[in-house]
C-alpha cells in the first residue's frame, strides 16, 4: 500500500496516507526524501524547497504561498503557507469544455410519479408548520393519526418538518422562510402535505397558498390552529383525508434521467478532495449522461476553484451567472464586516486542509467534468436537467435543506470528520477515509476510502451507483434509520 499521495505531477506537496515520524525516509518521484519533523496522515510534506513567497501546488493548482521558506521534507500547513486569495474579482469569459466520458445506459429506479410529473424516492407524510409555535401541536397530531390509523402504508414514514422562522421576520427572511417551505410542500418526496398555521404569523395560511401556484388538493391541506376549536382532533382529519388519496401508491420503475441529486461536504479533511468528493464526481458526471441532474452548492467553498466552474458555463449567459454567485456571496460577507475567507474550520484544519483554496479545490472535485448548465439563486427550483450551481452558505443545514428544497430527493454528503445530521430527504453520508467508516458505522452509509487502498476506482464507482439506485428505490439510509430530520433556512436579517 503507498504510503504518499502526489495527486498531480505539477505539485510540490505529498499527502501523507500514514502517519510520519521525524527522519522517517519517503521516496517520491524517484526521490530520497527525509523528513525534518512529524506529519500526521492526510496532512502535506514539501517535496522540495518551497522558498518563502512561492506558491505551495495541490491539485495542480495554487493553494496558497509559503510565508517562510519551508524546507524539502517539511510539514506543510497554516504556520507556513496562507491564502492567495482577495476581495470581489473580476473574470473573463473563457470556456473550456470536456466530453462526457460515460453513455446513457437507459437505466431505471423504483420511485413515485407525481400529478405534476416529477418523481419521488420516498411516500412520506409530512406535516409543515408555517410557523414553529406549532411545532409541538404537529408532534400531538402524528401521535393520535398513528394510533387511530394503525399501518400507514403505503407512507413509509410520517414526519413534521420543524424550523423556527415563519413570525417576526422582515425582507428576505421572510420572503426565504415562505419560498423554502413552499418548495418543500411539493416536494416529490411527500405523497403527502398537511401545511400547520397558528393564524397571526407573517407566513399566514393565505399568503403561502397563494404563493405554490398548481398543487394537488387531495394531497395537500390547510390548518390554521385558531381557527377551530380542537386543532389535534381537526388536523387528524385532514391527514385521514391525504391518507385515504394515497391509498394506492406504489412504486414502479421511473428512468434514472428523473433522479435529481445535492452534491455537499461538511467536515473535510485532507482525503476530502482525493477519494471522496472524486468518487461524487464520477457519479455526477455518470447521471448527467443518464439525463439527471446534480447541484452543486456551498459558494464559500468554491472560492479560489471558481473559474475552474466558470470554463465549464454553457454559454456566456451562465458565466456571468456564475460570477453573480460568486461575487454577490463575497459582498454579503463585506456587508457584514466579516473577512471573505475565514475558512477552513478548526476541524478541517485538523484533517489536513490549509486553506479556502485547499478546501475549494477539493470541495468543487463533486462537481466531476460536466457542463454547468445553470444557475439558482437560493430558494430556486431546478428547471434545467444536467450540473447546475445553487447560492446557498456552506453550513451543513442550511445547504443541504436549500439543495432539498431545489427539488433534490437526495443529497450526497461526504465527510472526514463524521456526523450524524440529516435533512428532510435521505442524506447519505460518503466518508473520505476507512477509519471513520468503521468506527461511524451508524452514521456513514458509504465508505469512499477504499480508494486510497488499491480499490479500481471503476469498480468503486459501479458499486456506488448501484448503492445509490438501491437508495433511490426505497433503501433507507442511516439519517432516517436514527430520525435525524433536519430543516434548516437561511437568515441574514432583522428578527422584530
Amino acid at each position: 500500500m503507498k504510503e504518499i499521495l502526489i495527486i498531480n505531477d505539477q505539485d510540490n506537496v505529498a499527502i501523507a496516507l500514514r502517519d510520519f515520524e521525524k527522519d522517517e525516509t519517503i521516496i517520491a518521484q524517484g526521490t530520497e526524501i527525509k523528513l525534518s519533523e512529524p506529519v500526521e496522515r492526510g496532512h502535506k510534506i514539501a517535496l522540495k524547497e518551497i522558498p518563502a513567497g512561492e506558491k505551495v501546488i495541490k491539485y495542480g493548482f495554487p493553494i496558497g504561498h509559503a510565508t517562510c521558506t519551508i524546507g524539502q521534507g517539511a510539514f506543510v500547513h497554516t504556520h507556513n503557507t496562507k491564502t492567495n486569495l482577495d476581495s470581489i474579482q473580476e473574470y473573463q469569459y473563457e470556456q473550456k469544455l470536456t466530453d462526457n466520458p460515460f453513455e446513457n445506459k437507459n437505466l431505471t429506479f423504483k420511485g413515485y410519479k407525481r400529478k405534476d410529473g416529477t418523481a419521488g424516492i420516498r411516500n412520506e407524510l409530512w406535516i409543515v408548520p408555517t410557523v414553529g409555535c406549532v411545532n409541538g401541536i404537529a408532534d400531538l397530531m402524528i401521535k393520535q393519526f398513528t394510533a387511530e390509523v394503525g399501518d400507514i402504508a403505503p407512507f413509509e414514514n410520517i414526519l413534521v418538518l420543524k424550523h423556527n422562522y415563519g413570525c417576526s421576520q422582515l425582507g428576505d427572511d421572510h420572503d426565504n422562510t415562505q419560498t423554502i417551505l413552499g418548495n418543500a410542500i411539493k416536494h416529490p418526496n411527500a405523497g403527502g402535505v398537511l401545511v400547520l398555521g397558528l393564524g397571526c404569523e407573517n407566513n399566514n395560511i393565505i399568503d403561502l397558498k397563494d404563493s405554490l401556484g398548481d398543487y394537488d388538493e387531495n394531497r395537500v391541506k390547510f390548518l390554521s390552529s385558531q381557527d377551530v376549536s380542537d386543532e389535534v382532533e381537526a388536523g387528524v382529519e385532514c391527514l385521514k383525508e391525504i391518507f385515504e388519496a394515497a391509498k394506492a401508491d406504489k412504486r414502479e420503475d421511473i428512468p434514472l434521467s428523473e433522479l435529481k441529486i445535492g452534491l455537499k461536504c461538511g467536515g473535510s479533511d485532507g482525503f476530502s478532495g482525493i477519494t471522496a468528493n472524486p468518487l461524487l464526481g464520477r457519479l455526477s458526471d455518470f447521471l448527467v449522461a443518464q439525463g439527471g441532474t446534480t447541484v452543486l452548492t456551498e459558494v464559500p467553498e468554491m472560492f479560489g476553484a471558481e473559474t475552474i466552474l466558470m470554463e465549464r458555463a454553457k454559454n456566456e449567459e451562465v458565466f456571468h451567472k456564475t460570477v453573480d454567485l460568486i461575487n454577490d456571496f463575497k459582498q454579503y460577507f463585506i456587508d457584514h464586516n466579516q473577512p471573505i475567507y475565514e475558512n477552513p474550520s478548526p476541524g478541517n484544519k485538523a484533517g489536513g486542509i490549509t486553506t479556502l483554496e485547499d478546501k475549494s479545490l477539493g470541495c468543487t472535485q463533486k462537481a466531476g467534468t460536466s457542463t454547468v448548465v445553470d444557475v439558482l439563486k437560493y430558494g430556486e427550483r431546478l428547471s434545467v436537467k444536467g450540473l447546475n450551481l445553487l447560492s446557498s452558505p456552506g453550513n451543513d443545514l442550511v445547504a443541504s435543506s436549500a439543495l432539498a428544497a431545489a427539488g433534490c430527493q437526495i443529497v450526497l454528503f461526504t465527510t472526514g470528520r463524521g456526523t450524524p445530521f440529516g435533512t428532510f430527504v435521505p442524506t447519505v453520508k460518503v466518508s473520505t477515509n476507512t477509519p471513520l467508516f468503521e468506527k461511524k458505522g451508524h452514521w456513514i452509509d458509504y465508505n469512499a476510502g477504499t480508494l486510497i487502498e488499491d480499490v479500481s476506482p471503476d469498480i468503486v464507482l459501479d458499486d456506488f451507483i448501484q448503492y445509490i439506485t438501491k437508495v433511490a428505490s426505497g433503501e433507507p439510509v442511516n439519517n432516517e434509520k436514527n430520525n435525524f430530520r433536519e430543516l434548516a433556512i437561511f437568515k441574514s436579517g432583522v428578527t422584530l
